[in-house]
């Protein structure tokens, strides 16, 4: 896709996050830098743990108050900082309007005691910006049903009454019936079994193209990335360790070593092995996270400048890694 630099729609800078609990400070995020174009799809990928969700509760500004905290950074949203809008407008005028998103479990996240067509056409009630009349509004909750396949005779349904995978279904069709600039999808089809992730997946993209949405997509797997996304930022342990578009992370020459392990604890069709092959060790304690590169005491290609110093990204055209064996790339 061909964008100018006038077509950012998000620009992420310096982000940085911290949870407080039991007296102990959580670094979550920790000064993350990215943008998002209109009509764009970024794949955010990582363990648990390495401060994705975060980053999407943050942008969304549903982090929880009495724990979570943004220390630093902005969040710029079509030329508007989210983190100075006063909640009042970010609830009746950005968050379900213009971005959206699909919660990892359905199950608790819908109303188990309202029947779906309901719970779509509330969204519709509240951000009413075309002043629909109640017909009107059926109508839209009507067609976003079956855009999302789902028959509009099942709209009295409660959620009780559907599969997992119609569930999500639902839940898609919540987001998009605002016809929201953003959509941020946080793990989408987590909770399905695999012949009914790859419907849904292909629902959200073709829906996404029609409308011409952009899209943060939230996951662990490589393959849905690949099959979704323009461009891919990798995180680890709340910091962003390498960006490229889709081409560059995933046929580039050189990775970070956390994405080559990625890549390795990946099942190949091709080669024949006994077993895959794990990254060793845990995500550090983001209470006491290390010294220098985060990922030092899991890294396979660990030298003594990576214990000390925290590497700066290197840059190659659109591809970016912060690592210290890129030491001879361009400093950016």
């Amino acid at each position: 896709m061909n964008h100018t630099n006038t077509d950012i729609l998000l620009h992420v800078e310096n982000l940085e996050v911290v949870y407080t609990a039991r007296r102990e400070i959580v670094h979550a995020v920790n000064g993350i830098n990215f943008s998002l174009k209109r009509g764009e799809t970024l794949g955010i990928v990582g363990e648990t743990g390495a401060g994705k969700s975060t980053t999407a509760y943050s942008i969304m500004r549903v982090l929880p108050d009495r724990t979570a905290k943004i220390l630093n950074g902005t969040i710029s949203f079509d030329g508007e900082n989210l983190l100075d809008v006063p909640e009042a407008t970010m609830r009746h005028g950005i968050r379900g309007e213009r971005i959206s998103m699909i919660f990892q479990d359905p199950m608790s996240a819908l109303n188990p005691i309202m029947k779906i067509g309901e719970q779509i056409a509330e969204a519709l009630k509240y951000h009413n910006k075309e002043n629909l009349t109640p017909e009107q509004i059926d109508e839209r909750v009507d067609s976003t049903l079956e855009l999302v396949g789902i028959q509009k005779e099942r709209r009295n349904d409660f959620p009780h009454q559907l599969s997992g995978g119609m569930k999500q279904r639902v839940m898609i069709a919540i987001a998009l019936v605002c016809e929201p600039d953003l959509i941020i999808a946080d793990e989408p089809t987590t909770a399905l079994d695999v012949t009914i992730q790859a419907q849904v997946l292909a629902m959200i993209n073709e829906l996404r193209e029609k409308l011409g949405t952009a899209m943060i997509l939230i996951t662990h797997d490589l393959g849905i990335v690949a099959q979704m996304c323009d461009n891919v930022a990798i995180m680890y342990a709340g910091e962003i360790i390498e960006m490229g578009t889709v081409e560059d992370i995933y046929e580039g020459e050189m990775r970070h070593p956390y994405t080559t392990g990625l890549f390795g604890s990946l099942p190949d069709l091709d080669n024949q092995t006994s077993r895959l092959h794990p990254i060793d060790g845990l995500m550090p304690d983001p209470t006491d996270l290390p010294e220098g590169c985060k990922f030092n005491p899991r890294c396979p290609k660990c030298m003594d400048i990576c214990r000390k110093v925290a590497p700066s990204f290197k840059t190659k055209g659109s591809h970016k890694v912060a690592c210290h064996c890129y030491d001879d790339w361009k400093e950016e």
